[in-house]
């Protein structure tokens, strides 16, 4: 654990304040970070969450913390490794604090009644995270929630969040959710081609997942994660028509852009 700082300065303008945490460390393998992770505080209180991020006893933190009201403070400087993610993993790799900034926004959480995010708040989150991206240049798919890449232990920021008003101004990557149908559908306990070939496809994208043929609980936890991300309107861990095509054009998408000539 490092000395508590007793200030640095904010990377970015949009911060109000500095509230240093001691809870950070040297990267390790990165020289800089190209992933942004997204999480809620999941708290009773955002006053209660600051100084949990804040207390050495605790072993927590994040970069930022964004209030209701859009007030946001940075508890970690941008260049030093927070401690946000635990125990995690994404596309091949496992010490994600070390690639990562990470953004606390204050809300109670699933624990907690899980209130709607205000729209002062998501402005603030939006352009802080539009800022981060620009500076140090992380691609559209590297922003993640926490439930992303630790879908067994997590949920936030979960299906409340507006993740279209990030990738209208540029943030995060994202397509249309298909409509929830009726039709054929995979669920835990099935087995098959089609199952490995849905695990081989979440794989690729990034997803930690077993590629088995078989939906076992870990399958049906990464589903659900991407549910509550990119198709949010039903977060059940079944992979339904919608979930599935909504997968095969994210990864589509992603494809094509990474495909085209850069300006």
């Amino acid at each position: 654990m490092e000395p508590l700082l007793d200030t640095f300065a904010a990377d970015s303008p949009l911060a109000a304040e500095v509230l240093p945490s001691p809870n950070h460390g040297e990267r390790s393998g990165a020289a800089a970070p190209d992933m942004l992770v997204l999480h809620y505080t999941g708290m009773a209180s955002t006053e209660q969450a600051v100084a949990w991020l804040r207390d050495p006893g605790r072993g927590v933190s994040a970069h930022y913390v964004v209030h209701e009201d859009g007030y946001i403070a940075q508890l970690v400087p941008e260049t030093r490794r927070a401690w946000h993610a635990g125990a995690s993993y994404w596309g091949g790799a496992t010490d994600l604090n070390s690639l990562s900034i990470g953004i606390e926004i204050a809300n109670r959480g699933h624990d907690h009644g899980y209130p709607d995010f205000p729209a002062a708040q998501i402005e603030a989150v939006t352009a802080l995270a539009r800022d981060i991206v620009t500076r140090n240049r992380i691609a559209p798919e590297r922003v993640l929630a926490h439930s992303d890449i630790a879908p067994r232990r997590k949920t936030d920021p979960g299906e409340k969040f507006p993740w279209e008003v990030l990738h209208r101004a540029g943030v995060g990557h994202l397509v249309p959710e298909a409509p929830v149908t009726d039709g054929r559908f995979f669920m835990r306990g099935e087995h098959g081609q089609p199952i490995e070939a849905l695990q081989a496809m979440l794989a690729l994208y990034g997803y930690g997942v077993p590629i088995s043929g078989t939906y076992c609980e870990e399958t049906e936890a990464v589903v659900a994660a991407f549910q509550r991300h990119f198709r949010r309107s039903r977060v059940d861990g079944i992979a339904d028509v919608s979930t599935l095509t909504t997968l095969y054009e994210l990864v589509a998408a992603r494809r094509r852009a990474m495909a085209a000539p850069r300006a």
